[in-house]
């Protein structure tokens, strides 16, 4: 039903299509309609909730439907929307959940994909060092 209503003239039945697919255990087998719907070119609700139910499988799966996403979007819209849901996604506030992203993202550096390994490489650079962060702005040491 849910790859059914990833075709549906209404937004709303589209991002609920989009997060309802972004849980699935065959992953593999719906990536071709998530990506569709990431990249929805009606509404960047669709694209915003399809990205974020996505990344809150916390799995480096999730990550690569939106980084490679993120490498299609030609849309400024909707490479805004992909991008504000990587970087304002919560978990990534704490320690766990960064040094979990800098593991899945050190991983997508190697991806078959060039849009994929591209994006990794954008973050990552863009991630300072922990022991860089860890210290405080006055402190040189830990």
């Amino acid at each position: 039903m849910a790859i059914k209503n990833a075709r549906s003239p209404a937004w709303s039945v589209r991002a609920a299509a989009g997060r309802q697919l972004a849980v699935s255990d065959r992953i593999d087998e719906v990536a071709a309609v998530l990506h569709h719907l990431l990249l929805d070119t009606q509404d960047t609700a669709v694209t915003s909730q399809t990205a974020e139910a996505l990344l809150a499988r916390k799995d480096t799966v999730g990550l690569r439907h939106v980084l490679l996403a993120r490498s299609y979007a030609a849309e400024p819209s909707t490479a805004d929307e992909i991008q504000a849901a990587l970087a304002c996604d919560p978990d990534w506030m704490t320690t766990e959940g960064a040094d979990r992203l800098i593991k899945q993202l050190r991983e997508l550096v190697t991806d078959g994909d060039d849009g994929v390994r591209g994006e990794a490489q954008r973050i990552l650079a863009g991630i300072r060092p922990r022991e860089e962060w860890a210290r405080g702005p006055d402190n040189d040491t830990l």
